[in-house]
């Protein structure tokens, strides 16, 4: 699904999503094509339903996005050091 889709289908929304399609290109991620795992009502709903999600698919490319954004171009950071299975 295009954001644009998104969107017009989830307007004012916190939307948890998982890139399909990306590209990087100078330190910046660039989704193309994703699939809607969630909609919320507020920020702090989004990011529990972001972890519970990533604790059970670490693997999987999963954002938080608000549906007014008009892009969801992301800058890339990357992580180093040891990080603490439970």
């Amino acid at each position: 699904m295009k954001w644009e889709e998104i969107t017009h289908s989830l307007p004012e929304r916190f939307v948890l999503v998982e890139a399909i399609k990306a590209s990087s290109s100078n330190r910046i991620r660039k989704l193309q094509d994703m699939a809607i795992i969630q909609d919320y009502d507020n920020p702090q709903e989004a990011w529990d339903g972001y972890k519970h999600f990533h604790k059970q698919y670490p693997m999987r490319e999963l954002y938080v996005f608000h549906t007014s954004r008009t892009d969801v171009e992301e800058v890339e950071e990357f992580f180093t050091g040891i990080r603490q299975r439970s």
